[in-house]
C-alpha cells in the first residue's frame, strides 16, 4: 500500500476538554491517529507555562492537538469521542479542576471542521442526553504551544497517578455513567 499520499493529507484537530492527560489516551490508539500532543491555546500570552495557565491569567485552555489521518479516521468521529471524555455541560472547569484553562472548546482548523463541530453539538443537545445546556465553546484555533514534556504522554510515565486522578476527579464516573465503558 502506498503511504506517501496520505502523509500529505494529514490534518489537525484541537480540543480543549479539561486536564490535557485525560485527553491523550482516548485518541492516540486508534487507526490514523499520527500523534496526539498536549499543550495550550486560545490564549494571549507568548510561550506559556503550565503554572501560568494554570493562575488563569493567560487565557488559555488546556488542550490537545492530533494529527490525523482524515481519510483512516474521519473528524466527525474524533468529535464522537470528545464529547465522550468531558462534561459538556460545565462552562466553568472539568470536574474538580475550575477556572478557564480548564474550560472544554473545539478548535476548529477549516469551515468544515466548523460545520462538523456545529452539528455534533446540535445534535448532541437535540440527544437530550443532559438536563443542562451544552456550554463547550467552538472557536477558530490559534497558535497552539506544546506542553512541558514531563506533560506529554502523561498516562504512560505516571500510570498509578494518572488512574487515581481519573477517578478522584469524578471524570471516570461520569463517562461511565453517561456513555457506559
Amino acid at each position: 500500500m502506498d503511504h506517501s499520499k496520505s502523509n500529505s493529507s494529514n490534518e489537525l484537530a484541537t480540543f480543549a476538554g479539561g486536564c490535557f492527560w485525560c485527553m491523550v489516551s482516548p485518541f492516540e490508539e486508534m487507526p490514523g491517529i499520527k500523534k496526539v500532543v498536549s499543550g495550550y491555546t486560545g490564549g494571549h500570552t507568548e510561550n506559556p507555562t503550565y503554572e501560568e495557565v494554570c493562575s488563569d491569567t493567560t487565557g488559555h485552555f488546556e488542550a490537545v492537538q492530533i494529527t490525523f489521518d482524515p481519510a483512516v479516521f474521519p473528524y466527525r468521529k474524533l468529535l464522537e469521542i470528545f464529547w465522550q471524555q468531558i462534561d459538556p455541560t460545565d462552562p466553568g472547569g472539568q470536574f474538580f479542576d475550575r477556572g478557564s484553562s480548564y474550560r472544554t472548546a473545539i478548535f476548529y482548523h477549516s469551515e468544515e471542521q466548523k460545520r462538523e463541530a456545529e452539528k455534533s453539538k446540535k445534535e448532541l443537545e437535540e440527544s437530550k442526553k443532559f438536563s443542562k445546556p451544552i456550554a463547550t465553546l467552538i472557536l477558530p484555533a490559534s497558535t497552539f504551544y506544546e506542553a512541558e514534556e514531563y506533560h506529554q504522554g502523561y498516562h504512560k510515565k505516571n500510570p498509578v497517578h494518572y488512574n487515581r486522578y481519573r477517578i478522584g476527579s469524578g471524570r471516570a464516573s461520569f463517562i461511565d455513567k453517561h456513555w457506559g465503558k
